[in-house]
């Protein structure tokens, strides 16, 4: 589905066009064309291959979609793809950018993303001194955006992270607190492939040889790269706090069971002691001693008596009881 189609001529809007008058502007000086598709059907791509000679490759990974985060270069122009990361109902909605840039056009086309991009058109709108770089600036402004879309995911899922290290000393069943963390890891691992390989993409557009369609706007794809410099150290960061968590949780378990095979052979000792006495006198010899003592069952009782009093004294001072 077309979303927007205009052209713009040294930084400034001349109006949205119809997808048949692209090539008229084309050819102008100082002029570019910004097409903006959502979920496109292959007769569109294939309209806009033909309308901006795009590479058959390029344009085969983004009608089949699913692709990891890349940039590729085709002659004079650039094929870019970028994950997008949505918060839904609790859960990651993962979907996809594929980006064409040319010396003359950018065309963005947009797979599984509710969230759309007409704030960046806007922003870019109010910047002529910078859209005068063309194709390149908006390159950058789309990136930076799914980038900045980054830190909120992160943030909730920081804050879910603290949640869990909560319940986890709260008396919450162990195995729901691993099962969320694992949940939790899965989600950090998403966004990390989202974001890990959109570093590596990044740093190719500022350092060195950049391509000739982002001279002039290295400086901002440096500020994107710091950008995600920062996020994947934080995805990184917790990571290794679920990781920790998942083995502090375990060791609560390993922890709980031990205090309960300590309760058990406490109370296993506090029976086995009178037993142990009324086994004794239980035995049918016909010569023991204190069998016909006047006293022997009350004295026996006693005993037992202190010296089950006298284990479970020492149990509660060990903690066992």
């Amino acid at each position: 589905m077309l979303i927007n189609c205009a052209a713009y001529q040294n930084g400034k809007k001349l109006g949205d066009i119809r997808q048949d008058e692209i090539h008229n502007y084309l050819s102008r000086p100082g002029c570019f064309v910004w097409v903006a598709l959502k979920d496109s059907t292959p007769d569109e791509l294939s309209e806009m291959q033909v309308q901006f000679g795009l590479h058959e490759l390029a344009v085969e990974d983004a009608r089949q979609g699913h692709q990891r985060p890349k940039l590729e270069e085709y002659g004079d122009s650039l094929f870019a793809v970028v994950h997008t990361v949505e918060m839904a109902g609790g859960e990651l909605k993962v979907g996809e950018l594929s980006i064409f840039a040319g010396r003359n056009y950018l065309l963005s086309v947009r797979n599984r993303t509710e969230q759309g991009f007409t704030s960046v058109r806007a922003r870019t709108e109010r910047e002529p001194h910078l859209l005068k770089h063309g194709s390149g600036f908006v390159l950058y402004a789309l990136i930076d955006t799914v980038v900045d879309r980054y830190f909120p995911v992160v943030e909730g899922l920081e804050d879910e992270l603290e949640r869990l290290e909560e319940r986890m000393f709260a008396g919450t069943p162990s195995r729901e607190n691993i099962e969320a963390l694992y949940a939790l890891k899965q989600k950090l691992t998403t966004l990390k492939h989202a974001a890990g390989p959109l570093q590596e993409t990044t740093g190719k557009l500022y350092g060195g040889r950049v391509p000739e369609i982002c001279a002039g706007t290295q400086d901002y794809f440096r500020d994107v790269y710091d950008h995600l410099v920062r996020l994947n150290q934080s995805l990184d960061s917790n990571r290794d706090t679920v990781n920790t968590a998942l083995q502090v949780n375990l060791a609560m378990i390993t922890i709980g069971e031990s205090e309960v095979t300590k309760r058990l052979a406490a109370y296993a000792a506090l029976v086995a002691v009178p037993t142990m006495i009324a086994g004794v006198y239980g035995m049918n010899f016909e010569h023991m001693p204190e069998l016909k003592w006047a006293w022997g069952y009350p004295v026996s009782l006693a005993v037992m008596v202190v010296l089950d009093s006298y284990l479970f004294y020492r149990f509660r001072k060990a903690k066992w009881l």
